[in-house]
């Protein structure tokens, strides 16, 4: 599989704008608007990973949070942010990236020609061979760690600061696609207090990798534009993005963490914000609008680089201007 830019009417990306991060060392450019693997995809890198066993390449599947495979090592020192998506980190000036897994490299990797032997190395043989002799555990235990392809956790003192913060709502609405911002209008117009939070860093879920889609007569991006102005003027309307809904817990009490500066680069922080923000929300009811994942079909070799669901395939190329394959 190739990938390429195109000029797509509709795309979210500002070409004008370029921006310069690396990857593993090296330089690379994309524009605002862009992920860091919409970024990497259009600078031609393809292999993002290795597989735990067999070091079989793998590269990216999806678009957003079911990535499976293409997890990054994000800044360096105390900002270091092990196991980051790279579908779901937003591209700015100057980062830094590195890939997790592959020994002594991502190109390079020792564990590939484990697979010639895989006959030999039945699913779970590792947790039972390495018992013995207890004494050497320690050992097995540091190698088996390195072929796992997990980040590595800061051993500095983290410099930024995080907050929490409490909410009392009638509605709480978690996704901002067609459905969620829909939900919100409803609730806002009925005169409930009403949050929506929604993890992307602009509403419109599924509509923004399908700016054809039409709802009420308009296209996707005027009825963004629409629903996101007629929140705005609902003074009991709040809308968080950049915030994920992770736990649902007794009495509808909601656990969602904002990112308020992890889009931006170190240096252009403020020091007064926090860099993230807990949000514990207790609402009377709870809309779920989350959309749906596609499901990958199953086939030989379905893991290896080039191999995509169709779900990002064209949210690649509608949404960033990335076309994936000829």
């Amino acid at each position: 599989m190739t990938a390429q830019r195109v000029d797509v009417a509709g795309a979210r990306i500002d070409t004008r704008k370029k921006i310069h991060f690396s990857f593993d060392g090296k330089p690379c450019t994309g524009y605002v608007g862009d992920t860091l693997a919409s970024a990497l995809l259009a600078n031609g890198h393809l292999r993002l990973a290795r597989s735990f066993k067999y070091g079989r390449p793998r590269g990216i599947l999806g678009a957003g949070a079911e990535e499976p495979n293409a997890l990054v090592q994000m800044e360096e020192g105390a900002l270091t942010v092990p196991n980051i998506k790279a579908t779901q980190a937003e591209l700015y000036e100057g980062l830094k990236a590195a890939s997790t897994s592959g020994w002594p490299s991502l190109d390079f990797d020792l564990k590939a020609t484990l697979g010639k032997a895989s006959r030999f190395m039945p699913a779970g043989f590792y947790s039972k061979t390495f018992k013995w002799p207890r004494k050497l555990w320690p050992t097995y235990e540091a190698v088996i760690r390195k072929f796992a392809g997990f980040g590595s956790a800061p051993t500095e003192a983290d410099p930024e600061h995080y907050d929490h913060l409490y909410h009392h709502v009638d509605v709480l609405v978690v996704g901002g696609g067609a459905c969620g911002l829909l939900a919100a209008l409803q609730a806002g117009q009925a005169g409930l207090k009403t949050l929506l939070v929604d993890e992307q860093n602009e509403l419109g879920g599924w509509l923004l990798s399908d700016p054809s889609a039409h709802i009420d007569g308009r296209n996707s991006d005027a009825f963004i534009r629409s629903a996101r102005a007629a929140l705005e003027k609902m003074p009991h309307v709040t809308v968080l993005s950049r915030t994920t809904a992770f736990g649902l817990y007794q009495d509808n009490l909601v656990l969602a963490v904002e990112l308020v500066q992890d889009h931006l680069a170190p240096a252009l922080r403020n020091p007064n914000l926090p860099r993230q923000r807990q949000h514990k929300i207790r609402a009377r009811h709870v809309v779920l609008a989350t959309g749906a994942i596609e499901r990958p079909l199953v086939f030989g070799n379905n893991d290896l680089p080039g191999v995509m669901t169709v779900s990002a395939g064209q949210t690649f190329l509608k949404r960033y201007g990335v076309r994936v394959g000829q």
